[in-house]
């Protein structure tokens, strides 16, 4: 029986960062879980087509934006399962024994548990409303990482080719199929010590609140990045 899971990475000049993401990753490999690991690239100019080469990955092109980086990987997937994972991600060691469970039990989408890789209050704090909110709301952001089956993903439409929530737009339709895994997904902090633990996470919950009173993508999207 062929590995059943297909990674899905988006990139975008992280081939110095994306190591510990796939070292996390060769573990699926030795237990024929995986059956390939996907860059998505939208545009980096850092030598990832090298890291692609050297780790035996897929590299395929898509315009710069998550949504259609996600949408492009996700076309050229050819596993039954597709694992959506950020290239700053590390997945907690239980992973593949949960993971391999859940697609021989389960039909729903699953996700982790969000941490970061920063010692603080703050992270710790921020982290923990984050669960709170997917657990309670059914909404955690891609960067827990998503585990579907491809006949669920194209059901559900996949992620929309938009420069900003496709996340939560497809988690939306997911409701009622969509469960948190015992897993960690521990990521990368370095944005919100850039800008400020609390001011980054205000900022993110107003681009949500925005985005739910119909805001539009290309309209937030333009905002976040100031």
């Amino acid at each position: 029986m062929p590995a059943p899971i297909s990674v899905v990475i988006p990139t975008l000049n992280t081939a110095k960062s994306i190591g510990p993401t796939l070292a996390c990753l060769y573990e699926g490999m030795g237990q024929s879980l995986l059956c390939e690991v996907i860059f998505a690239d939208g545009g980096s100019d850092d030598g990832i087509e090298d890291v692609a080469k050297e780790v035996g990955a897929k590299l395929i092109k898509a315009p710069k934006g998550r949504g259609s980086q996600l949408s492009a990987g996700a076309q050229a997937a050819k596993g039954k399962w597709i694992l959506f994972i950020h290239a700053d991600t590390v997945l907690s060691d239980n992973w593949v024994s949960a993971m391999g469970n859940h697609i021989n039990t389960e039909t729903k989408a699953a996700y982790c548990k969000l941490k970061f890789d920063a010692n603080t209050f703050p992270a710790r704090f921020i982290a923990g409303c984050a669960n709170l909110r997917s657990r309670l709301f059914g909404l955690p952001y891609g960067d827990q990482t998503l585990l579907i089956s491809k006949h669920l993903y194209k059901t559900s439409d996949g992620y929309p080719e938009i420069p900003l929530m496709e996340d939560v737009a497809l988690v939306r339709k997911l409701r009622g199929k969509l469960m948190s895994l015992d897993v960690t997904a521990t990521t990368g902090s370095n944005r919100y010590i850039k800008d400020g633990w609390y001011k980054r996470a205000a900022k993110n919950l107003g681009t949500l609140a925005r985005y739910f009173i119909g805001v539009s993508p290309e309209k937030l999207a333009e905002r976040y990045r100031r």
